[in-house]
């Protein structure tokens, strides 16, 4: 069972740290670029990341399914077999 615990947290690491990733790294590249340019638009802050996790998310939303429906069949057939 404890196992089956980690397993769940390494499952959900694994399946948000591509989209949370992308997420800091356009947010860090934004934020450059308005200290350099010293462009402080809320707008500008928001809209890049929120459109590149739109992006992430539909590249990456058919391997995330995938991921969590082998796991959730997994762990029903283990429930099944006690």
């Amino acid at each position: 069972m404890v196992h089956d615990a980690q397993a769940a947290l390494f499952l959900v690491l694994a399946v948000s740290l591509p989209v949370l990733a992308v997420a800091a790294l356009v947010g860090m590249v934004v934020a450059a670029f308005q200290a350099a340019s010293q462009i402080q638009d809320p707008t500008l802050a928001h809209l890049p990341r929120l459109i590149s996790v739109i992006l992430a998310l539909s590249l990456l939303g058919t391997w995330m399914g995938h991921e969590v429906a082998a796991f959730a069949t997994q762990m029903f057939l283990r429930a099944s077999s006690l």
